[in-house]
């Protein structure tokens, strides 16, 4: 009997032996991990701190780090060590690893499905055992992270306007909407020459598709939406071969709105809540817009096209005014891959926001950094930047006339033009052009942003939680220091 007595004591000791040197490898810089057990287990470390512009739950490495460091194997378990405030952040940046489309026929010929099983070890303050609801939570949010990085995945000979439509409607009779659709020769009738201009030209017509959620009891009205161009050859601007592929990502804005919107009305969204999907296939024939083209918008503005390539910003314009003049918004985000100088501008990492209130600018900066979906701000500035679109025989163009003159700005601006800027409402431009993907897989950037920003128009705790609007006393910015300090293990 001593001798079985003394064996699980032993092996404790090894084991115990074994982490304490595995964790005495890891020195982030700003990772590490370290193989344990003959590499049927990984320790990883996160940064050990932070900068002011990064998340405190160091997002984009915990997603690298699973990538680079899970071991191989069907059946897979992850267990995420962190502060409760970082959750709702870690737990996206985990489904970021994990995308769904593929079309390697290895994958369809196995017979076994993976499974990856994630566990929570919160530590700190607030480390009891985490809610029903917030896993609840945290499984739709990464269930929309997942769908819109699938989207952006999908090529355009899969994900056309037609396919794209019958997400929408998938989603729609999820969550028992019946959603509202004018395409085609319709968008001309009833004005929309801004979609329907983009479009036109594609053997799938373009479409402008809404989602409405309208509860009782509702105080605001809020529209998101998002530009869906399943592809983006530039038009008759035509891109050149290094700078087409991967157009099929143009649609992240459209993608990250629908997956919000599913995971915000599962979660109980209190607001009228609208998604605005402005879908168009950007492609070259007898039919395609030319430049010097002029097109009548939805705003009744008139634009002279000076670029086919700047086509986004015309589905857009489409969009918010349908939103302002149709739904009836107090509160208008609209999200886009709009331009490629926004990773000039902020970078790959964080999305551009343009807005016309320094409130929603410094939300947008802290739910980002609650969330993972890192934002920084652009010049809002339109009596010295609009002047850029002046036109002598229309309202505008659609392009800059000075490319170094702030042009993802700039870009933004046009958008805003055609709801006024003299407009009372709230209106936020986020441009994600970078941060959709990250080298050739889509990241599903958005989707954690947008429920993180209206988070308190939520019923769900772990959203009002992420939230950075309604507070009425934030967290410190020593405190959040303090907290980013210390050590996180996946």
């Amino acid at each position: 009997m001593e001798g079985t007595e003394c064996q699980p004591k032993a092996l404790e000791q090894s084991g115990c032996g074994l982490w304490q040197a595995a964790l005495s490898t890891l020195n982030p810089n700003p990772t590490d991990s370290c193989p344990l057990y003959l590499n049927y287990a990984t320790v990883a470390a996160l940064p050990c701190r932070v900068s002011r512009h990064n998340s405190p739950s160091a997002a984009h490495f915990i997603t690298r780090l699973v990538r680079t460091c899970l071991p191989p194997g069907v059946h897979r378990c992850i267990v995420m060590v962190c502060e409760q405030p970082e959750v709702f952040a870690s737990a996206c940046a985990l489904a970021r690893a994990f995308p769904l489309f593929t079309h390697r026929s290895g994958a369809s010929r196995r017979l076994e499905k993976k499974t990856v099983t994630v566990e929570f070890f919160l530590v700190g303050q607030d480390n009891g055992p985490v809610e029903v609801s917030t896993l609840q939570c945290l499984a739709n949010a990464t269930e929309g992270v997942r769908l819109a990085a699938r989207i952006v995945d999908t090529p355009c000979n899969e994900m056309n306007t037609d396919t794209f439509l019958e997400e929408i409607n998938k989603v729609g009779k999820e969550l028992g909407i019946v959603p509202t659709i004018i395409r085609d020769e319709e968008l001309k009738t009833r004005g929309f020459g801004g979609i329907y201009g983009v479009g036109k030209a594609a053997l799938h017509p373009p479409a402008l598709a809404v989602l409405s959620h309208t509860p009782e009891g509702a105080t605001q009205t809020i529209a998101w939406v998002g530009k869906g161009i399943v592809y983006d050859t530039g038009g008759l601007s035509i891109k050149g071969k290094t700078t087409m592929p991967g157009m099929k990502r143009d649609c992240g804005g459209a993608a990250a709105v629908l997956g919000a919107f599913r995971a915000a009305i599962k979660q109980g969204f209190k607001d009228n809540l609208h998604a605005v999907f402005c879908l168009a296939e950007n492609s070259v024939g007898p039919n395609a817009t030319r430049p010097d083209d002029i097109h009548l918008l939805y705003s009744g503005k008139t634009v002279e096209i000076n670029n086919t390539d700047a086509e986004g910003r015309l589905v857009l314009a489409d969009g918010v005014s349908y939103a302002c003049k149709d739904l009836g918004a107090d509160i208008i985000v609209d999200m886009a891959t709009l331009t490629g100088a926004q990773g000039i501008a902020t970078g790959k990492y964080h999305a551009a926001v343009l807005t016309n209130s320094a409130e929603w600018e410094a939300a947008c900066v802290k739910a980002g950094r609650k969330c993972g979906d890192l934002v920084h701000p652009l010049v809002y500035c339109p009596e010295l930047h609009f002047s850029e679109f002046t036109s002598a025989v229309a309202d505008m163009k659609n392009s800059v006339a000075d490319r170094d003159n702030s042009p993802s700005s700039c870009a933004g601006l046009f958008i805003a033009s055609h709801i006024g800027f003299d407009w009372p409402g709230v209106w936020v431009h986020l441009d994600i052009a970078a941060p959709v993907h990250a080298g050739e897989r889509a990241t599903g950037f958005g989707v954690a942003l947008l429920l993180a920003l209206f988070g308190r128009a939520s019923e769900d705790p772990l959203l009002n939680l992420v939230s950075p609007l309604g507070c009425e006393v934030d967290v410190e910015e020593e405190d959040m220091g303090r907290d980013s300090k210390r050590r996180r293990l996946v």
